[in-house]
């Protein structure tokens, strides 16, 4: 369960026991999949893109990651779920930070 204070979640492309996650673009699969999930997509015109609330990205030490913003929890609560639910899935590593972007302690 994700505190409330948590603003987003990094759901980093290494299982618990440090093993990188396979395949090597599963961060944009996932945020492919998310990536209807947009505000004012009605309005929505043209390019293909990726959710606000959900993008890949990589860490600092080079480690592919997706983060979450709550903000899709309020929108959708199953795509939030989701979400969550594929790294528990996959034993991949979540951090959680708060909106000044320091890890919560869970």
């Amino acid at each position: 369960m994700v505190s409330t204070t948590v603003k987003e979640v990094h759901i980093l492309g290494l299982t618990r026991s440090g093993k990188t996650f396979r395949p090597s673009d599963w961060a944009e699969r996932l945020a492919g999949v998310m990536s209807q999930f947009c505000p004012g997509t009605a309005t929505r015109g043209g390019g293909w893109g990726y959710s606000p609330w959900c993008v890949p990205s990589t860490t600092a030490t080079g480690v592919k990651c997706v983060i979450v913003n709550r903000e899709l929890r309020e929108v959708e609560p199953k795509a939030w779920d989701f979400c969550l639910n594929f790294a528990k899935d996959n034993d991949l590593q979540v951090i959680e930070l708060d909106a000044q972007g320091r890890p919560v302690e869970s």
